[in-house]
């Protein structure tokens, strides 16, 4: 995947509520594995006026998967094709890992079915730009291909890739307590 591909563009109003640019660059902060990770874009508190605030939260903060408690957070992720050459073992510690490194371990309630699975107190609303991922829930799966849209609502998820492209997700993440 190449990241640096990827760009964010945020508008703000000025002094005299004249439209301009503030950003024009990459992502705030990114995390990947080989073809895997994320990359966060935007993120803005929805309590207490914040939403449009004009600052880069993520400019001082650490890279975490959910969005902090009455915030909102925008980003790419990525979900790598599956390798069939590791072990159950090894899918599980790469998973441990990953989650561990994005501070959601707490996250990963019940792995039985897929050790990517994780449930964030967060309704997320994904859309799939590129690629094919199968949503992956405890008793359901779908195929999902580019323009679907999940509405994904603190459910127990994993996102598979079945396929040899990595697929490229835009998600938008709202806290939910």
């Amino acid at each position: 995947m190449d990241w640096q591909s990827l760009r964010r563009i945020v508008t703000e109003n000025d002094a005299e509520g004249r439209s301009r640019i503030l950003i024009d660059g990459e992502a705030a902060k990114l995390i990947a594995v080989e073809e895997a990770g994320l990359a966060e874009i935007w993120a803005a508190d929805i309590d207490g006026g914040g939403l449009l605030d004009a600052t880069d939260q993520l400019a001082d903060k650490d890279l975490k998967l959910e969005p902090e408690s009455g915030s909102v957070k925008v980003r790419w992720f990525t979900v790598a094709p599956d390798d069939k050459s590791k072990s159950k073992e090894e899918l599980e510690s790469a998973a441990a890992f990953a989650f561990g490194a994005v501070g959601a371990s707490h996250c990963r309630v019940d792995t039985a079915r897929h050790p990517m699975m994780h449930k964030t107190a967060s309704l997320d609303v994904i859309i799939l730009v590129k690629g094919e991922v199968d949503l992956l829930l405890d008793d359901d799966q779908r195929a999902l291909k580019p323009g679907d849209v999940v509405i994904q609502r603190a459910t127990n998820h994993a996102w598979v890739n079945k396929t040899n492209e990595t697929a490229l997700l835009v998600a938008v993440l709202i806290h939910t307590n």
